[in-house]
């Protein structure tokens, strides 16, 4: 069996969240237009802890894993 690369846990969240954007903005068709957004933010503390989950239950390679890693530590140096 094949595990879900990170991309495809990636993607699979941001299209979740899309969703949810999608849903909580639909107006309806009365005179009054209420604007809703959802946002999530997440720490780089969270993001790196649940990576670490993600590659402990054997959903991406080591490799994959690394990469991930760098690139999140990177764009916590900005």
């Amino acid at each position: 069996m094949t595990s879900p690369s990170l991309k495809t846990l990636v993607a699979l969240g941001f299209g979740s969240l899309l969703t949810a954007s999608l849903l909580t903005g639909c107006g309806g068709g009365g005179a009054t237009l209420e604007s809703r957004s959802s946002m999530t933010t997440t720490t780089i503390g969270k993001e790196l802890v649940d990576l670490d989950e993600a590659y402990k239950r054997g959903l991406m390679s080591e490799s994959e894993y690394n990469k991930a890693r760098k690139r999140i530590l990177e764009r916590g140096e900005n």
